[in-house]
């Protein structure tokens, strides 16, 4: 599933194209993608203007001129593309081929703009993402949005927040920072990522990054800074470009061949002189790749 970084770098690649446009006409070739969309999605927002688009943990937003929100998730498989004219421009070298059938174009944006007319083209084979429209100033009790953490690149993200959320808990560390209530948007990559960073064990437990008197520990400290370096890495670099998840241009981003730690079962660690060799284990279901050498 497209993670933080990816979202991001969907939202910056429509930007372009979508802010300031005319919404023209909302066409849905089906009912529905996980969840049926809402009654009258299409009549409520053809003909309004996109103010901004911007996002919350892995959702994509999409600002109208009446105060309304378009939601997006990209789900397992969803992509946008951009088409000018008669002809798709997709340049950048693939590494994983993405769906071209137009069978699994669900949703088109019919714009108008200062480039003329444009369409962005949603694509998404396993239908696992979805859309819903809330008004921007309900947006914060949604069902979606209510119960998240804040924003991994955030001012609101420090070591005195962790904490608090961590004190006295036994939980494993990497199942704390999954938790969308403690941090919104951080996935199973990146959270691999971080621990290797911050040398930290997924299996350790979060209160044990927590004083007695409730302070946050040196260690605690060195996974936040960790967390943000991995996250604007990532998103520095487009984003990973795992199975089917592309850039809006068609291209895919290329910070999966710089990844420490995740994917690399039985490979040396990547810590100058660690000298010990990535490991996969299992944790909720979910790969966690670390080196115990130098991990703990």
């Amino acid at each position: 599933m497209p993670e933080l970084p990816e979202v991001e770098t969907v939202r910056r690649g429509l930007a372009p194209s979508m802010e300031g446009a005319l919404l023209a006409e909302l066409e849905l070739r089906r009912n529905d993608l996980r969840f049926p969309f809402p009654a009258e999605f299409a009549r409520l927002v053809s003909g309004r203007g996109i103010t901004s688009l911007s996002r919350r943990a892995k959702y994509l937003l999409i600002d109208l001129d009446d105060g309304m929100t378009i939601v997006s998730h990209l789900g397992m498989s969803g992509s946008f593309r951009i088409e000018n004219g008669t002809v798709a421009e997709t340049p950048g070298d693939f590494h994983h081929t993405r769906s071209k059938d137009e069978k699994h174009d669900h949703v088109v944006f019919h714009l108008k703009g200062a480039n003329g007319h444009t369409r962005v083209i949603y694509n998404d084979p396993r239908r696992f993402g979805f859309m819903d429209i809330v008004r921007r100033a309900d947006l914060a009790s949604h069902a979606s949005f209510r119960d998240l953490g804040p924003e991994p690149t955030g001012n609101e993200l420090s070591a005195d927040y962790l904490a608090e959320r961590f004190s006295g808990r036994a939980q494993p560390l990497k199942s704390a920072l999954l938790d969308q209530k403690n941090i919104a948007g951080l996935g199973n990559i990146y959270v691999c990522e971080a621990l290797w960073r911050s040398h930290l064990s997924p299996l350790r437990a979060a209160g044990t990054l927590v004083t007695e008197a409730g302070q946050p520990k040196e260690e605690l400290l060195r996974l936040v800074v960790a967390i943000r370096e991995v996250i604007a890495d990532a998103i520095a670099a487009g984003g990973s470009s795992l199975r089917d998840h592309i850039q809006t241009d068609g291209s895919l981003g290329y910070f999966q061949h710089s990844f420490s730690v995740y994917d690399r079962e039985a490979e040396p660690c990547r810590t100058p002189g660690c000298g010990g060799t990535v490991a996969r284990i299992v944790q909720a279901g979910r790969s966690s790749f670390y080196c115990a050498s130098c991990q703990s």
